[in-house]
């Protein structure tokens, strides 16, 4: 090709690229509603932290105390959609897009992307602190004391509730019932296209976009909560490594850090900057994991970890529907709110927008493809994570090596550097996890601001696009902006801790969300229970019979 024809085709490329983004169109109804929602919350943190504390403690209650049960419920009814799409061949093998669309990314790319959008910084930060907390205090209500074999056994249980198939099922749910409504259905590329088989067309009425206008909320308060906690741990890291103290403006500096590589890997796309960071993260992930193993109490590891496996499957049900029934004390009261009700109003939060982004993404796939690569792989692979990590730290600690004292001295964002400098290279592991922590919380901001950009966009063909980089920057700074706000709030009131304020961010945030994931499943059942008799194709409803 000539060089004045390599230029041309640039030019059209750029040219058509100009159009596409000229196409969008500021969705109305959401985008500016959002927006004075957020400007209102960051005032009243800034002028009136008293009272943003105090609106938070007052939602956390509202949910925990009259809704807990609801969460622990449609976690179990998560679970079984999953499974259904995996067990049943007929329901399996519709595939996203209809039967002619064709995968745009490897087996590999797709679990990566899937396994570091769905832990941001999850794994990496409770890794060490969850099991060694439950170790050493207990669980109130389940296991008194600690210390022993049943805390034990306990601790790493709760911690594959909490970071394994429950948590993936979240994703994996949402991610079938907007995929196929969406690509399947030819409905907008929104959340509330989900709710189509449920409501007909009033899902993309005004009732639509107060649905997705809450989502974008909730996802928005998920992210600051996880911005500020990756800025937690990589301060607590750097703190340690240089001999110093974090405090907020360290922390401010770390987001500044995070946003402006997350926005710049945003400007790239999904098929370049998010396929990367994935792919590297994922790969360190798992030398990670083969490290800790060998050189660790390997044969401790071993045992414990199946042990642990067993009471886990034997037990589950029995943790996940715990609420601290008749409780005596309040500790043994508030421990699932703190924990299991925190942990799904993560969940919560991050579901509409992950399901959107990972469907984005899973176009030409089978939806058993899709509840293998996004419900049982990553949910093992979770599993595996603390299995590995909290076995080895469990034993750490029965050998003396005061992981626990470092936690309560210096917070919980301590914790898992406290457990490497009980390894060999104990320097270098923490060097490399911070690097794993940053291209986490990158690779979950970079997609999670793709996808909000794109729902509160409107225009032609908004779910095959990119959305502009100015839309992407702007919700940047509004959740980093919204993170420091929160983190301030909690120095300023001195009514808990950094940590336990991102907690009370993320159950404020999704609380509203937690009725739209019931609407969700429900209606998610009845697309996959009717899918054949109203809106599959000629071709699928032949190939069906075939079969």
């Amino acid at each position: 090709m000539s060089a004045s024809g390599g230029h041309a085709d640039t030019f059209i490329r750029r040219d058509k690229m100009k159009k596409g983004l000229d196409n969008f169109k500021i969705r109305k109804g959401v985008f500016y509603p959002l927006c004075a929602i957020y400007l209102f919350v960051i005032l009243l943190g800034v002028f009136v932290p008293e009272a943003f504390a105090a609106f938070e403690n007052g939602v956390v209650s509202l949910a925990a105390g009259w809704f807990g049960w609801l969460y622990q419920i449609i976690t179990i009814v998560l679970i079984v959609i999953c499974v259904w799409v995996l067990v049943s061949k007929k329901v399996g093998n519709i595939k996203i897009g209809g039967p002619d669309a064709k995968p745009t990314m490897s087996k590999w790319n797709w679990f990566a992307i899937s396994l570091c959008g769905g832990i941001a910084t999850g794994i990496v930060f409770w890794g060490i602190a969850e099991p060694i907390t439950h170790f050493i205090d207990g669980i109130p209500g389940l296991v008194e004391g600690g210390g022993t074999r049943m805390s034990a056994l306990y601790a790493l249980s709760t911690c594959y509730m909490h970071w394994g198939l429950p948590l993936y099922a979240y994703y994996c749910a949402a991610g079938i019932a907007i995929g196929v409504c969406v690509y399947n259905l030819k409905q907008p590329y929104n959340v509330s296209s989900s709710l189509y088989p449920l409501l007909g067309e009033r899902a993309n009425g005004a009732f639509g976009s107060v649905v997705d206008l809450l989502c974008v909320f909730g996802i928005a308060g998920g992210v600051s909560a996880s911005l500020g906690v990756a800025s937690m741990q990589l301060g607590a890291g750097l703190g340690i490594l240089a001999n110093f103290t974090p405090n907020a403006v360290h922390w401010a500096i770390i987001m500044v850090f995070i946003v402006a590589t997350f926005i710049i890997s945003s400007y790239s796309g999904i098929n370049r900057g998010v396929r990367w960071l994935s792919d590297k993260n994922a790969k360190i992930y798992m030398l990670l994991l083969i490290y800790v193993f060998f050189c660790a109490q390997t044969k401790e590891i071993l045992a414990m970890g199946t042990e642990s496996m067993g009471f886990f499957a034997q037990n589950w049900i029995v943790q996940n529907t715990y609420l601290g029934v008749m409780a005596d004390g309040a500790s043994t009261a508030m421990w699932p709110t703190w924990w299991t009700i925190n942990y799904w109003s993560f969940m919560i939060a991050y579901t509409p927008l992950t399901g959107m982004f990972l469907a984005k993404i899973a176009q030409g796939r089978t939806l058993k493809e899709f509840s293998l690569f996004n419900f049982v792989l990553p949910g093992l692979f979770g599993m595996l994570w603390f299995a590995i990590f909290g076995s080895a730290a469990i034993y750490m600690e029965l050998n003396g090596a005061g992981i626990y004292d470092t936690m309560s001295a210096k917070g919980l964002e301590s914790t898992v550097f406290a457990f490497f400098s009980n390894l060999p290279a104990g320097t270098v592991l923490s060097v490399v996890f911070m690097i794993t922590a940053f291209l986490s919380v990158v690779t979950l901001c970079d997609s999670m601001t793709t996808t909000i950009s794109s729902m509160t966009l409107t225009g032609e063909d908004v779910a095959g696009k990119e959305p502009p980089g100015k839309i992407k920057v702007f919700w940047g700074i509004v959740m980093a902006s919204l993170a420091f706000i929160n983190i301030f709030v909690a120095g300023i009131t001195g009514n808990t801790s950094g940590i336990n304020a991102t907690k009370l961010l993320a159950i404020t945030c999704a609380f509203p969300l937690l009725f739209i994931v019931v609407a969700m499943a429900i209606s998610c059942f009845k697309l996959l229970g009717n899918y054949y008799k109203k809106y599959a194709t000629e071709e699928e409803k032949k190939s069906s019979d075939v079969e």
